[in-house]
Protein backbone atom coordinates (compact mmCIF):
# COMPACT_ATOMS: atom_id res chain seq x y z
CA UNK A 1 0.00 0.00 0.00
CA UNK A 2 1.36 3.55 -0.81
CA UNK A 3 2.16 6.11 1.31
CA UNK A 4 -0.65 8.40 0.18
CA UNK A 5 -3.31 5.50 0.52
CA UNK A 6 -2.05 4.80 4.28
CA UNK A 7 -2.38 8.53 5.19
CA UNK A 8 -5.95 8.57 3.73
CA UNK A 9 -7.02 5.71 5.79
CA UNK A 10 -5.72 7.35 9.08
CA UNK A 11 -6.88 10.43 9.16
CA UNK A 12 -8.33 11.78 11.78
CA UNK A 13 -11.64 13.80 11.72
CA UNK A 14 -9.11 17.27 11.78
CA UNK A 15 -7.04 15.55 8.62
CA UNK A 16 -10.30 14.51 6.76
CA UNK A 17 -11.84 18.15 7.26
CA UNK A 18 -8.54 19.79 5.58
CA UNK A 19 -8.88 17.44 2.66
CA UNK A 20 -12.64 18.19 1.87
CA UNK A 21 -11.74 21.83 2.31
CA UNK A 22 -8.66 21.31 0.20
CA UNK A 23 -10.44 19.39 -2.41
CA UNK A 24 -13.26 21.86 -3.02
CA UNK A 25 -10.97 24.85 -3.34
CA UNK A 26 -8.13 23.27 -5.18
CA UNK A 27 -11.25 22.19 -7.96
CA UNK A 28 -13.34 25.34 -7.65
CA UNK A 29 -9.79 27.84 -7.26
CA UNK A 30 -7.11 26.14 -8.74
CA UNK A 31 -3.87 24.28 -6.47
CA UNK A 32 -1.87 27.31 -6.47
CA UNK A 33 -3.88 29.89 -6.33
CA UNK A 34 -5.00 28.30 -2.91
CA UNK A 35 -2.47 28.66 -0.10
CA UNK A 36 -2.51 26.44 3.03
CA UNK A 37 -3.45 29.13 4.99
CA UNK A 38 -6.90 29.44 3.53
CA UNK A 39 -7.54 25.78 3.59
CA UNK A 40 -6.39 25.38 7.58
CA UNK A 41 -8.61 28.67 8.57
CA UNK A 42 -11.72 27.29 5.85
CA UNK A 43 -11.38 23.74 7.97
CA UNK A 44 -10.77 25.20 11.24
CA UNK A 45 -7.85 24.19 12.04
CA UNK A 46 -3.98 25.29 12.63
CA UNK A 47 -1.10 25.42 9.78
CA UNK A 48 0.61 23.08 12.39
CA UNK A 49 -2.28 20.57 12.41
CA UNK A 50 -2.39 20.50 8.73
CA UNK A 51 1.25 19.90 7.77
CA UNK A 52 0.71 17.34 11.32
CA UNK A 53 -1.85 15.57 9.03
CA UNK A 54 -0.16 15.84 5.60
CA UNK A 55 3.34 16.46 5.84
CA UNK A 56 2.95 19.35 3.19
CA UNK A 57 1.13 20.82 0.52
CA UNK A 58 2.46 18.72 -2.28
CA UNK A 59 1.33 15.34 -0.20
CA UNK A 60 -2.21 17.07 0.57
CA UNK A 61 -2.67 17.64 -3.43
CA UNK A 62 -1.49 14.36 -3.99
CA UNK A 63 -4.51 12.94 -1.19
CA UNK A 64 -6.64 14.97 -2.87
CA UNK A 65 -5.91 13.81 -6.03
CA UNK A 66 -5.94 10.20 -4.60
CA UNK A 67 -9.54 10.26 -3.27
CA UNK A 68 -10.98 12.02 -6.24
CA UNK A 69 -9.28 9.05 -8.41
CA UNK A 70 -10.68 6.67 -6.29
CA UNK A 71 -14.74 8.20 -5.83
CA UNK A 72 -14.50 8.37 -9.85
CA UNK A 73 -13.70 4.74 -10.32
CA UNK A 74 -15.89 3.49 -7.24
CA UNK A 75 -18.98 6.39 -8.98
CA UNK A 76 -17.90 5.03 -12.59
CA UNK A 77 -18.33 1.47 -11.94
CA UNK A 78 -21.35 1.55 -10.11
CA UNK A 79 -23.28 3.99 -12.63
CA UNK A 80 -22.23 1.06 -15.33
CA UNK A 81 -23.23 -2.12 -13.46
CA UNK A 82 -26.64 0.16 -13.18
CA UNK A 83 -27.14 1.49 -16.42
CA UNK A 84 -25.69 -1.33 -18.82
CA UNK A 85 -26.70 -4.82 -19.38
CA UNK A 86 -24.26 -6.26 -22.21
CA UNK A 87 -20.04 -5.22 -22.93
CA UNK A 88 -21.41 -3.17 -25.91
CA UNK A 89 -23.80 -0.93 -23.48
CA UNK A 90 -21.16 -0.90 -20.92
CA UNK A 91 -18.56 0.50 -23.39
CA UNK A 92 -20.98 3.32 -24.67
CA UNK A 93 -21.95 3.75 -21.01
CA UNK A 94 -18.62 5.26 -20.19
CA UNK A 95 -19.70 8.70 -21.87
CA UNK A 96 -23.09 8.39 -20.42
CA UNK A 97 -21.88 8.49 -16.99
CA UNK A 98 -19.51 11.17 -17.63
CA UNK A 99 -22.21 12.77 -18.66
CA UNK A 100 -23.96 12.12 -15.17
CA UNK A 101 -21.12 13.18 -13.57
CA UNK A 102 -20.99 16.25 -14.95
CA UNK A 103 -24.42 17.20 -14.65
CA UNK A 104 -24.22 15.84 -10.94
CA UNK A 105 -21.20 17.91 -9.72
CA UNK A 106 -20.47 21.60 -10.15
CA UNK A 107 -18.22 20.77 -13.22
CA UNK A 108 -15.36 23.04 -13.84
CA UNK A 109 -13.41 20.76 -15.69
CA UNK A 110 -11.42 17.28 -15.04
CA UNK A 111 -9.97 17.44 -12.19
CA UNK A 112 -6.87 15.73 -13.24
CA UNK A 113 -6.31 17.48 -16.49
CA UNK A 114 -6.78 20.90 -14.69
CA UNK A 115 -4.15 19.60 -11.83
CA UNK A 116 -1.67 18.33 -14.44
CA UNK A 117 -1.76 21.65 -15.82
CA UNK A 118 -0.75 23.53 -12.67
CA UNK A 119 1.82 20.77 -11.78
CA UNK A 120 4.37 20.45 -14.57
CA UNK A 121 6.92 19.06 -12.44
CA UNK A 122 7.16 15.20 -13.11
CA UNK A 123 8.99 14.59 -9.80
CA UNK A 124 5.95 16.25 -7.93
CA UNK A 125 4.08 13.38 -6.29
CA UNK A 126 0.99 14.00 -7.79
CA UNK A 127 1.77 13.56 -11.19
CA UNK A 128 1.55 9.59 -10.75
CA UNK A 129 -1.48 9.86 -9.56
CA UNK A 130 -2.74 11.70 -12.51
CA UNK A 131 -0.88 9.71 -15.12
CA UNK A 132 -2.37 6.98 -13.47
CA UNK A 133 -5.65 7.76 -13.62
CA UNK A 134 -5.71 7.95 -17.09
CA UNK A 135 -4.08 4.74 -17.97
CA UNK A 136 -6.15 3.56 -15.39
CA UNK A 137 -9.24 4.93 -17.73
CA UNK A 138 -7.74 3.88 -20.84
CA UNK A 139 -7.14 -0.16 -19.34
CA UNK A 140 -10.82 -0.13 -18.70
CA UNK A 141 -11.79 1.19 -22.04
CA UNK A 142 -9.68 -1.64 -23.15
CA UNK A 143 -11.42 -4.02 -20.84
CA UNK A 144 -14.70 -2.90 -21.93
CA UNK A 145 -13.95 -3.15 -25.61
CA UNK A 146 -12.28 -6.50 -25.61
CA UNK A 147 -15.24 -7.97 -23.87
CA UNK A 148 -17.51 -6.57 -26.09
CA UNK A 149 -15.58 -8.39 -29.22
CA UNK A 150 -13.98 -5.40 -30.83
CA UNK A 151 -11.56 -6.66 -33.04
CA UNK A 152 -8.41 -4.61 -31.73
CA UNK A 153 -9.39 -3.72 -28.49
CA UNK A 154 -6.02 -1.55 -27.91
CA UNK A 155 -6.57 0.76 -30.77
CA UNK A 156 -10.28 1.21 -29.58
CA UNK A 157 -9.32 2.33 -26.08
CA UNK A 158 -6.71 4.72 -27.24
CA UNK A 159 -9.28 6.28 -29.21
CA UNK A 160 -11.91 6.18 -26.68
CA UNK A 161 -9.97 8.18 -24.62
CA UNK A 162 -9.42 10.55 -26.64
CA UNK A 163 -13.01 10.95 -26.81
CA UNK A 164 -13.25 10.93 -23.26
CA UNK A 165 -10.69 14.04 -22.76
CA UNK A 166 -11.87 15.46 -25.53
CA UNK A 167 -15.82 15.79 -24.20
CA UNK A 168 -14.45 16.23 -20.75
CA UNK A 169 -12.28 19.84 -21.79
CA UNK A 170 -15.14 20.47 -24.81
CA UNK A 171 -17.60 20.44 -21.27
CA UNK A 172 -15.18 22.18 -19.28
CA UNK A 173 -15.92 25.32 -22.13
CA UNK A 174 -19.32 25.23 -21.87
CA UNK A 175 -19.67 23.40 -25.36
CA UNK A 176 -22.86 21.38 -24.70
CA UNK A 177 -23.58 17.56 -25.73
CA UNK A 178 -19.81 17.04 -25.89
CA UNK A 179 -20.29 14.07 -23.83
CA UNK A 180 -22.86 12.46 -25.79
CA UNK A 181 -21.43 13.46 -29.38
CA UNK A 182 -17.87 11.26 -28.11
CA UNK A 183 -20.59 9.03 -27.55
CA UNK A 184 -21.98 8.57 -30.83
CA UNK A 185 -18.49 8.48 -31.98
CA UNK A 186 -17.40 5.94 -29.81
CA UNK A 187 -20.80 3.74 -31.27
CA UNK A 188 -19.35 5.21 -34.98
CA UNK A 189 -16.27 3.28 -34.08
CA UNK A 190 -18.26 0.07 -33.11
CA UNK A 191 -19.66 -0.03 -35.88
CA UNK A 192 -16.67 0.07 -38.37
Amino acid sequence: MGRTAELLERLTPAGRRVLDVAADLFYRQGIHAVGVEAIAAEAGVTKKTLYACFGSKDQLVTAYLTERDQRWRVWLLRWIAEHATSPREELLAVFDALEAWMDREDFRGCGFVNALAEIPESEHPARAVIIGQKRWMREYFEQLAAAAGVGNAADFADSALLLYEGATVAASADITGAAQQARNTAAALLAV
